[in-house]
């Protein structure tokens, strides 16, 4: 599967079978994700893969009330924590504060990590959703994170027991601009493959 195919392709699965990942796919997703870009090569992000169901169940009660990733935290095999540690990206020297006005990358960083994991967990047949509508402090006591260190993101992984129907995108003309915004980006201007 080629990258384009990937991304165009990828969906949020909310719904699992039972069936266990193998252990070389999931070496494979937390290569993809250890070889995203970050700030200065610092790689902030650490990844927790949490599968016991009763570990499962408490990140499950961490969501918010009505979350409709809920029930795939449940369910899926695997769910992947992605988290951060602080003070490292975005910064060149971390006594003289954040670099720009931006303030610390972490976020930014982790989540070039976790779409190269989810896009690789896609080319593998396995199914993922970012999941970012929790309450941290509940998820950091579950999997044990320490001080200094933040919980960002969920994803359950596991073989996708549904075919989500692509959601629709915004045109190019909406979201792309040329030289000064508002300035339209030419319709007929688009990249070759």
């Amino acid at each position: 599967m080629d990258v384009m195919q990937a991304i165009t392709e990828r969906r949020s699965v909310r719904k699992y079978k039972p069936d266990p990942v193998p252990e070389e796919y999931l070496r494979t997703v937390l290569e993809a994700a250890r070889w995203a870009p970050s700030w200065a090569n610092t790689q902030c992000w650490r990844f927790v893969l949490v599968t016991s169901p009763e570990a499962r169940e408490k990140l499950a009660q961490a969501l918010s009330p009505g979350n409709p990733a809920a029930d795939a935290v449940r369910a899926a095999p695997v769910v992947v924590v992605a988290c951060a540690e602080l003070g490292k990206a975005g910064y060149l020297k971390r006594e003289d504060g954040p670099a720009t006005d931006k303030g610390d990358w972490f976020m930014y960083d982790v989540a070039l990590a976790m779409q190269n994991l989810t896009l690789a967990a896609h080319s593998l047949g396995l199914g993922t959703v970012h999941v970012g509508l929790f309450d941290a402090q509940k998820v950091a006591e579950t999997i044990g994170i320490v001080q200094g260190m933040a919980v960002v993101a969920l994803t359950p992984l596991g073989f996708p027991d549904q075919q989500p129907a692509a959601p629709r995108r915004r045109e190019l003309s909406d979201i792309a601009f040329r030289e000064r915004y508002p300035q339209p980006w030419p319709a007929s201007t688009t990249p070759s493959a």
